[in-house]
């Protein structure tokens, strides 16, 4: 992949060889940052998990105290008594049979996808095309509800998904490089926190085997495992 001009003159400037405390790493993803838009900053978690071990398998949702940044956008597939809650609750589109086809016919201008389990039997048709996005909706992930109106307010409000790719590699957005140090951080903790909070009990060995985090236009930093919120290095 080429790298522009600007890219490699930020690597160039890193100390690739010392892991940072996650209050360094945000410092430097704060002050680099040369985009003319505001950065999403991304933290992936390469765990000591077996990903082809369903019992060993990370999917879940954690909402961060101050959200991503993001607006998201979210649609809601429910059955008519459910549809003016929804929208109350400041879901971007609402439907049942007819948003189903929407969707199955291409329409995916969205983030998540919620639905209620009595309708989960019309949203299995479209498996294989918001499987392959990571979009199905699950009980896992929260997303499969009796309360909508609930569930849209706090997807809304900063609540994101998380789960392992086939590498047992989690990746999560904290938030945008325009956040401050201390929001950045406490997002930060609180998806830390979670991580380790869900370590599968037949995960052996090393857990949290690395850790990077990065903006949109910045390379990866890695952090220290085991002491990355302390402030002094």
């Amino acid at each position: 992949m080429n790298r522009g001009k600007q890219y490699k003159q930020y690597a160039e400037s890193l100390d690739q060889t010392t892991d940072l405390t996650i209050h360094q790493a945000v410092t430097i993803l704060k002050e680099k940052s040369f985009a003319k838009f505001d950065e999403t900053i991304e933290v992936a978690f390469k765990l000591g998990i077996d990903p082809r071990q369903a019992d060993q398998a990370l999917r879940g949702t954690l909402s961060l105290p101050h959200g991503t940044g993001k607006d998201v956008r979210v649609v809601v597939i429910c059955g008519d008594s459910d549809i003016k809650a929804a929208e109350e609750a400041g879901a971007n589109e609402v439907g049942s049979d007819e948003l189903v086809d929407r969707i199955s016919k291409g329409f995916l201008d969205f983030d998540i996808v919620i639905a209620t389990p009595a309708m989960m039997g019309k949203v299995g048709k479209l498996g294989k095309l918001l499987g392959a996005r990571g979009m199905m909706p699950s009980p896992k992930s929260g997303t499969v509800t009796q309360d909508v109106a609930k569930t849209v307010s706090e997807f809304k409000a900063g609540k994101v998904e998380y789960r392992n790719d086939k590498t047992g590699i989690v990746h999560i957005v904290i938030g945008k490089a325009s956040f401050s140090q201390e929001n950045l951080v406490e997002n930060f903790r609180e998806v830390y926190d979670t991580i380790q909070k869900v370590k599968p009990q037949k995960a052996k060995g090393t857990y949290i085997q690395s850790l990077v985090v990065s903006s949109t236009m910045s390379p990866g930093l890695r952090l220290c495992p085991t002491n990355t919120f302390e402030k002094e290095g």
